[in-house]
C-alpha cells in the first residue's frame, strides 16, 4: 500500500501507546511498532492510557479541519467510570461550564451506556473494588483539551476508570481490533472531513 497524494488512516489505538512515533523515555511504546506507511502523522492524539479511534494521515490541512474547535468536529468516547453517575452528574457534564485547568468546557452529550459496551480485555486489567460499582458512559465533545474528559468525570465526582474514543465524525472503531489499522476509502474519508 504505497502513499499517494493524499492519505488518511484509521488505528485503534491499545492502551499504553504513546499517539507519537519516538518515545519520551525508554521503553515506551509507540506508533512505531504498528507498520504504518512513511510519512504519515498522527491527526490529534489520544493520551497514552486511553484507547480506540485515532487517525493518522500525510495531509497538513486535515489538522486544521478535525481539530479546530470553531469547526464543531464531533468525537464520541465510552468511558468506564467509578461510581454510578446520577442524572444531576450526567447534567452537569452535558451543560458545559465546567472549570477543567481554566479552560471552561463547551456543552457536550453525556448519557449511561445501558447495557455495558463491550471491549476486549485491557492489559494490565481496570482496577476491580468489590465495595466501589462502576458504569459507562457516552460523551461526545466537540473539543478536545489535554485529558479533558478524564477530567470532565473527575469534576462531577466520577473518576474515570477506561477510556475508549469510539467514533470520529460519523466513522467508528467497527472493523478495527486493538492495534490494527487500515486506509481509509473516499466514503470514509468523506465521513470525517465533510469532502
Amino acid at each position: 500500500m504505497g502513499i499517494g497524494l493524499r492519505m488518511l488512516i484509521a488505528f485503534n489505538k491499545p492502551y499504553g501507546v504513546l499517539s507519537q512515533f519516538t518515545p519520551d523515555q525508554p521503553g515506551q511504546r509507540t506508533l512505531a511498532e504498528f507498520g504504518f506507511p512513511k510519512d504519515v502523522f498522527p491527526i490529534g492524539r489520544l493520551d497514552q492510557d486511553s484507547e480506540g479511534l485515532l487517525l493518522l494521515g500525510n495531509e497538513p490541512g486535515l489538522v486544521s479541519r478535525l481539530l479546530e474547535p470553531s469547526k464543531g468536529h464531533p468525537r464520541t468516547y465510552h468511558v468506564q467510570v467509578e461510581g454510578l453517575p446520577e442524572k444531576e452528574a450526567l447534567q452537569r457534564l452535558a451543560a458545559g461550564g465546567l472549570d477543567i485547568k481554566g479552560h471552561r468546557t463547551l456543552p457536550c452529550r453525556a448519557q449511561r451506556l445501558d447495557p455495558a459496551p463491550e471491549f476486549p480485555p485491557r492489559d494490565p486489567p481496570v482496577r476491580f473494588r468489590k465495595s466501589v460499582p462502576d458504569c459507562w458512559l457516552e460523551m461526545t465533545l466537540t473539543e478536545g483539551k489535554n485529558r479533558q474528559v478524564r477530567r470532565m468525570t473527575a469534576a462531577v465526582g466520577h473518576p474515570t476508570l477506561r477510556l475508549v474514543r469510539v467514533r470520529i465524525g460519523s466513522l467508528g472503531l467497527e472493523g478495527l481490533e486493538p492495534g490494527t489499522w487500515r486506509e481509509l476509502g473516499p466514503a470514509e474519508r468523506q465521513k470525517i472531513t465533510g469532502r
